[in-house]
């Protein structure tokens, strides 16, 4: 996403809580001929957020777009988590996309213009084993998602999400092989018959970023391969 809006002229600015990880990706991003900018602070943090957002603006000018992406996830029975942990996975997910949006959208309210893009889940419709934390908090997300629309878009504010499906990644590397359960299992189930490309969620990124969204307001757009289209026998399956 942070390259598709890279490449459509955006100057990027990329949070992390990691010092390494955000020089990596500023490398990769600069090796690409794109302008980006990195800060490390706490997103479900009031103060840090507040801070840093403030110096964002004075350092490089007005945040247009803010996509809200940070997220972990618990892989954990709901019967053997603690309390603790599923609290730690809600703060992150849910908690840090009210705090960074509370602190932006009271300078896009300012500044009557503003385009919000909360990245949420097929665990925004579905619940699947061992993820309650998980798909709790991108339930709530869906939902926060519309209150903001509700409450912003007399600002001149869109605010949007994108629930990507199963994507091709470094940490689904070692699923993603011939004979494996889970690849077969996605293969099967997901009409386009493959895993998606990081790529594949530039455009919808784009698109909720530029103009051509200005009437678009409290939606979520799954960029899943087809997988929340269909029940039961999909659609590659003779």
């Amino acid at each position: 996403m942070a390259k598709g809006l890279g490449h459509a002229g955006a100057e990027l600015i990329v949070n992390n809580y990691s010092t390494d990880m955000l020089q990596e990706a500023k490398q990769e991003y600069e090796s690409e001929g794109l302008k980006v900018h990195t800060y490390v602070f706490d997103v479900t943090n009031d103060e840090d957020v507040k801070k840093h957002i403030d110096l964002i603006e004075k350092e490089v000018g007005p945040i247009d777009i803010l996509i809200n992406n940070a997220g972990i996830i618990k892989r954990v029975p709901m019967e053997d988590m603690e309390s603790d942990d599923y609290r730690a996975v809600i703060d992150v997910n849910l908690v840090g996309p009210f705090i960074v949006s509370k602190y932006v959208g009271r300078k896009m309210i300012a500044r009557k213009a503003g385009k919000i893009i909360n990245i949420n889940s097929m665990m925004s419709e579905l619940g699947r084993n061992t993820v309650s934390a998980y798909a709790a908090s991108k339930g709530g997300l869906k939902m926060l998602t519309k209150n903001m629309a509700t409450e912003w878009a007399k600002h001149n504010i869109q605010t949007n999400g994108i629930g990507p499906g199963y994507f091709a990644t470094s940490q689904t590397a070692p699923i993603r092989v011939n004979g494996h359960p889970f690849n077969d299992f996605i293969i099967q189930r997901t009409p386009a018959a493959r895993w998606g490309n990081p790529e594949d969620l530039a455009g919808t990124a784009v698109f909720l970023a530029s103009s051509a969204s200005d009437f678009v307001n409290g939606q979520i757009i799954y960029v899943d391969g087809g997988i929340l289209a269909t029940i039961g026998k999909p659609a590659n399956e003779e």
